[in-house]
């Protein structure tokens, strides 16, 4: 069982106009790092940056809808859920809430222990 802290740590990424539709941003100043997307229908979605098959970043991935692939072995992960649409990987990745405020995309970060 995993239990979240109760206060989430608010981080800011970027500016809304630096990160272009259809970009990424791996942030790592937290651990696990995080990557934030930007689809190219101007939503904004915040995962683990590490994929669950072999620790390859998804931030260096390719976006297409909703989903970004691994650049290492292809795997494919939804942005909205985390879950992964086929092997090789099977666990989906977690997933953050990310809001824009003023102008400034900030993700909620929490660490989780297990």
């Amino acid at each position: 069982m995993c239990y979240t802290q109760p206060e989430a740590e608010v981080i800011e990424v970027c500016r809304v106009g630096e990160l272009p539709p259809g970009e990424a941003r791996r942030i790592d100043s937290v651990e696990p790092p995080i990557a934030v997307f930007h689809t190219d229908d101007g939503e904004l979605y915040a995962v683990d940056d590490t994929c669950t098959h072999q620790d390859a970043s998804l931030a260096d991935g390719w976006l297409e809808g909703c989903t970004v692939e691994c650049p290492l072995h292809a795997s494919c992960f939804d942005l909205r859920t985390g879950r992964p649409s086929g092997p090789p990987a099977t666990k989906p990745v977690r997933t953050y809430p990310v809001v824009v405020e003023d102008g400034l995309i900030r993700v909620a970060h929490s660490e989780v222990a297990c």
